[in-house]
């Protein structure tokens, strides 16, 4: 399970993630209901068809509940094919058994990234920072239907983490 407490606060914040790592901590995400507001969604108009009318999140409405910043260079989601093993290798200093077009499990990073003990080195924070924030996407940023993988795509935005809380 993952704890925003064995994270890094200071490679959190750098990234400007911390926020986001304790807005959600008490909560549970409940899976089937962001299933269900996904299947909802309609990306042609930016709204959540719902049976009681139509429901709009704004830019606006991110940076209040989530604190991102909304101003910046534009992350986007598009990226050309790479060797998403030595990536991951360069990254997280280990390879997954699968990847899936570009996409590992989630249960993968869960079992390489226990939880960080006293005596762990500096690199081993960054990744374990690393594989923290790609669950926070996975999870409640970017969510998809695949339930347990994750596009290394958003990783590739982790390599700096001084660089990261540039991007909207």
């Amino acid at each position: 399970i993952w704890s925003s407490i064995t994270v890094d606060r200071k490679l959190l914040e750098g990234a400007g993630f911390w926020h986001v790592a304790t807005i959600g901590r008490g909560c549970k995400l409940d899976q089937k209901l962001t299933s269900a507001l996904i299947e909802r969604w309609r990306p042609e108009t930016h709204t959540f068809h719902l049976s009681y009318g139509k429901c709009t999140i704004t830019l606006e409405d991110m940076q209040l509940q989530l604190g991102l910043p909304v101003d910046g260079s534009a992350l986007t989601g598009s990226v050309q094919s790479a060797d998403w093993g030595a990536i991951c290798y360069d990254l997280f200093g280990a390879i997954p058994d699968n990847i899936y077009g570009g996409r590992i499990e989630m249960s993968w990073l869960r079992d390489t990234f226990p939880e960080l003990g006293n005596d762990s080195t500096e690199v081993e924070r960054i990744r374990y920072a690393r594989a923290y924030i790609i669950e926070m996407i996975r999870g409640y940023l970017m969510s998809d239907l695949s339930q347990n993988l994750v596009h290394m795509r958003w990783l590739l935005k982790l390599v700096d983490f001084r660089a990261v809380d540039k991007f909207s």
